[in-house]
């Protein structure tokens, strides 16, 4: 039985990603300065923060208008590559 193919995103949208990392006082600063780099004119209501219930961790939720797969790609590489992010959903 082969698998139902992923349904496409139509570009460009609203799309929300969450970053997950540990928590330090500049961690949502430094994920905002990189996902507008990437995804300029995020406002103050596009952002949500969450800590752990213990405080080690941070997720922070942003709602961008994604251009195309490449500019996804970009972001949560570079997001990654920071050696700040957990997982990037």
């Amino acid at each position: 039985m082969s698998q139902p193919k992923a349904p496409k995103i139509e570009f460009p949208c609203d799309y929300v990603i969450k970053v997950i990392g540990s928590s330090a006082p500049d961690f949502t600063e430094f994920v905002v300065e990189v996902v507008k780099q990437h995804a300029p004119g995020i406002c103050e209501t596009d952002i949500s923060v969450n800590e752990s219930s213990k405080g080690r961790f941070s997720s922070v939720q942003l709602k961008i208008v994604a251009t195309g797969e490449a500019q996804l790609k970009a972001l949560f590489d570079e997001l990654k590559a920071s050696g700040r992010v957990h997982m990037v959903l």
